[in-house]
């Protein structure tokens, strides 16, 4: 029997999935990794040790499920995005340790080059790479790497680093550094990316003072991209699919038409929605993205004139604290024991007693985009509990969600009426009720939780022949279970409201 092997590499584990030809895993394997915090608002992670832990659960999940290499069809990679390593070519080694995703010590640049409104230099940004001037994405993360680190810039000057995001440094390594590679779902993902002419541009190269040698190939999503040094699993694999977790959680959750859309919950949530071929900019403060491309990307979209690939793009609000925010229940306050605990905590509480966090540790996201903006518990009185706490938690995600979704809408000028959910807090029932009540549309959660490792399989599956097209795949998707709102709109109105006035309250703490 042959199968897909898809690595996942999130925020905080690595992961490794074996799936079926219906699309159903059949062994996995995951092992955490150190978190890194050396100052306020750092993140950084060891990519090394990203890399040990990634390759010992892809030798874990084939010795879980008693097969060898050969009945692999391929390999399909998905990964944290934005996440920011540099590494000398020449030794392999990293030259310094990778700034995550969440890292907000580049905001203030940020900040310095918004303020440049005379040569409106965001609104450049934001034209060619569908994204908003944030320390989120990786270009500044770059330049912070070359200007700190001792040799950094004049070594990347004479070609001797490279950069990658997580998916490029996993190809290095499991080629032994024969491919340096991307695709455009993870390039649109690093300020440096024109979406218009699918390649890295040479003028935001320039504006943040990053040599061109540094960067990856962009290569297809879905194609036959390489092959793994046949020492890590016995054999060679040919690795044929690559996408951003959340792209690949997109094409996971079948949203192949224009208007489908799906939100995943891990550390943070992340809402994407189809907009077809062409990308579609952003009114409201949210992402225009490219979802994925591929010769067999055969999902509602045609090939691009002039080209053989199709592409698909998205609208995305990205949520920075999602699950991360009963993380900081469990680990900060340490009112939980572990995360699942939360749901009986919140729900042993009939409301939050006015109580609202305002989960801003790393800034806000979309649609506010408020980089000195910062956590906030606001309403508290003597009677208020741990439970309570825990409740306006969940509340909380659900808020950021419903914002997210309203501006995607407006952007789209849709009325979205279902949300496709997944990831590890998508299985809190009480959250999930939560989500339908906050958007007064259905919430259906998928009957397979590992969306973002299935996307990726499915990207490697169709480039192998190993699935035909989205037909097959479609037929695929089904539902767990459906959550219907419950409650009137003007009591959801008056929610919201309230969660906007705490979120005010947030903003603009930070000094730095």
């Amino acid at each position: 029997m042959k199968y897909i092997l898809a690595l996942d590499q999130g925020t905080t584990s690595s992961r490794a999935v074996l799936f079926n030809r219906d699309g159903r895993p059949v062994a996995a394997a995951q092992q955490e990794f150190t978190q890194h915090f050396p100052k306020p608002g750092w993140v950084e992670h060891d990519a090394l040790e990203i890399w040990q832990t990634q390759k010992k659960v892809m030798q874990d999940v084939l010795q879980k499920a008693a097969i060898s290499a050969s009945q692999i069809k391929g390999i399909g990679i998905t990964n944290q995005r934005e996440t920011t390593v540099l590494w000398d070519r020449r030794t392999g080694q990293p030259i310094a340790p990778a700034i995550v995703w969440q890292d907000r010590r580049t905001a203030a640049f940020c900040d310095q080059l918004k303020r440049l409104s005379a040569s409106q230099t965001a609104q450049r940004i934001q034209h060619k790479t569908g994204l908003v001037l944030d320390a989120y994405f990786s270009a500044t993360k770059i330049a912070w790497l070359l200007d700190h680190v001792q040799g950094a810039r004049r070594n990347a000057e004479l070609g001797h680093l490279a950069f990658g995001t997580i998916d490029t440094w996993l190809i290095w390594q499991l080629t032994g550094g024969r491919v340096h590679a991307t695709d455009p779902s993870n390039a649109s993902r690093t300020l440096l990316f024109n979406l218009h002419t699918q390649a890295w541009d040479p003028a935001l190269l320039k504006l943040f003072n990053i040599p061109a040698s540094l960067l990856p190939n962009v290569v297809p999503s879905s194609g036959l991209l390489a092959e793994t040094e046949p020492h890590l699993l016995g054999m060679a694999v040919p690795i044929a699919g690559l996408a951003g977790d959340q792209q690949a959680a997109t094409f996971g959750q079948a949203c192949f038409a224009p208007g489908m859309a799906k939100n995943t919950y891990g550390t943070g949530c992340f809402m994407l929605m189809n907009t077809g071929n062409v990308p579609m900019p952003s009114r409201n403060q949210l992402l225009t993205t490219v979802a994925w491309q591929g010769p067999h990307a055969r999902v509602a979209n045609k090939p691009q004139k002039g080209s053989s690939l199709a592409t698909a793009y998205a609208l995305e609000g990205s949520v920075f604290m999602g699950g991360a925010t009963v993380q900081w229940l469990r680990d900060g306050l340490q009112i939980i024991q572990k995360a699942s605990d939360v749901e009986a905590l919140a729900a042993s509480v009939e409301d939050t007693g006015d109580v609202y966090l305002v989960p801003a540790f790393a800034g806000l996201g979309a649609p506010d985009w408020d980089g000195q903006a910062r956590g906030t518990l606001i309403g508290m009185t003597r009677g208020t509990s741990r439970a309570h706490i825990a409740r306006a938690a969940l509340e909380a995600i659900a808020w950021q969600v419903a914002d997210v979704f309203q501006a995607m809408s407006k952007d789209s000028g849709l009325a979205l009426k279902e949300l496709r959910v997944d990831g590890g807090a998508s299985q809190n029932n009480l959250l999930m009720q939560m989500q339908a009540n906050a958007l007064g549309v259905s919430v259906l959660r998928s009957s397979i939780t590992e969306t973002t490792a299935l996307g990726a399989a499915y990207l490697a599956g169709l480039a192998t022949g190993f699935w035909s097209g989205a037909e097959e795949i479609t037929a695929q998707w089904a539902v767990d279970q459906t959550f219907e709102p419950q409650v009137k709109s003007a009591v959801r109105q008056a929610g919201q409201a309230r969660w906007r006035e705490a979120v005010n309250r947030s903003r603009a703490w930070a000094k730095e």
